[in-house]
């Protein structure tokens, strides 16, 4: 690995594991719950392993996978131990293959993330149809491209499935129709934002976990 590139996963790294604890500290992934990347350089992707506690992330919790999948396990440390792309126990959550889908489908993406809060769990629950949508609220303007709070902010739903490829696979057919922004949800799990950096994508995050506690607390109340 080039010096620029180690430097660079620095970085990703360090930006993971703060977004991990700022995730946690909001109760958005509870129970080792949810799952972060970054698409480097070279184009393989940094990620959270598996069955990790996102509020307690260190290097060791982080893994490079290739574009198909697969984990590289080169044993390098860099910068004495920053990042170990060569811990054997570790192996990427099955929801990766969502996260590469993703970075497939725009090569602007930079950043995946992934969360498990109550209300994007319980509304995806309570909306029949696929999309949800939101309307009227200020905070749609943290959205990348909306400049006003009458327009209509769709998030796609996907029906919840353990075959992740499936899932995957409705995921590329949906976006080939429309692209889909800024996130989607997955009924009964949770919710996945994305954006051209690890900035974007926390603002996305926050954004729409606003928006659907907002929803959420109105449908509480009507």
């Amino acid at each position: 690995m080039s010096e620029e590139l180690a430097t660079i996963v620095k970085k990703n790294a360090e930006e993971i594991i703060n977004a991990g604890r700022w995730i946690a500290s909001r109760h958005w992934c509870p129970a080792t719950g949810g799952n972060f990347s970054q698409r480097l350089p070279d184009q393989t992707i940094l990620m959270t392993a598996s069955g990790c506690d996102k509020g307690q992330l260190s290097v060791e919790d982080l893994l490079r996978v290739t574009t198909a999948g697969q984990v590289i396990n080169t044993g390098e440390i860099i910068n004495t131990g920053l990042v170990n792309t060569g811990f054997s126990h570790l192996k990427p959550s099955a929801e990766m293959l969502l996260h590469l889908a993703l970075y497939q489908l725009d090569s602007q993406t930079l950043t995946v993330l992934h969360t498990h809060s109550i209300a994007a769990t319980v509304l995806s629950r309570l909306t029949a149809d696929d999309n949800l949508c939101l309307q009227g609220y200020e905070m749609q303007k943290s959205l990348c491209d909306v400049h006003d709070h009458n327009v209509v902010v769709r998030l796609t739903i996907f029906d919840n499935d353990q075959d992740i490829d499936q899932l995957a696979q409705r995921l590329r057919a949906c976006w080939l129709l429309t692209p889909l922004k800024w996130g989607f949800l997955v009924r009964g799990h949770g919710l996945y934002v994305w954006g051209r950096n690890m900035a974007e994508a926390r603002r996305h995050l926050e954004g729409i976990e606003f928006l659907l506690a907002c929803e959420l607390e109105m449908r509480r109340l009507q």
